[in-house]
């Protein structure tokens, strides 16, 4: 549950790649940290700012948004500004 809005719920998620993935690339590592986050646009402008790597561009899908940076050992990390009721639905998880 969301602290900010109770009726509101977040989502763990586990999604295994093929081991020949390049989906995380740069990295050398083989799994990927997601953070979820709000306001990803502006946030990825302030990283930018910060000197912190930017990966690609934000994607943009109707369940949220997705941007890329890189931590300072080199790991990839996602940033996702989600849409929850469209996740929810997409998942079967209203109801």
């Amino acid at each position: 549950m969301q602290k900010e809005n109770p009726g509101e719920y977040g989502h763990t998620l586990w999604g295994p790649f093929e081991s020949e993935t390049k989906y995380f690339h740069p990295s050398k590592r083989d799994f990927m940290i997601n953070y979820r986050v709000e306001n990803l646009e502006d946030l990825i402008e302030q990283l930018k700012k910060e000197g912190v790597e930017v990966i690609g561009e934000i994607e943009k899908y109707d369940y949220g948004k997705f941007g890329w940076i890189t931590d300072p050992e080199g790991n990839k990390t996602e940033l996702w500004e989600p849409v929850d009721r469209v996740f929810r639905k997409a998942n079967g998880l209203d109801g």
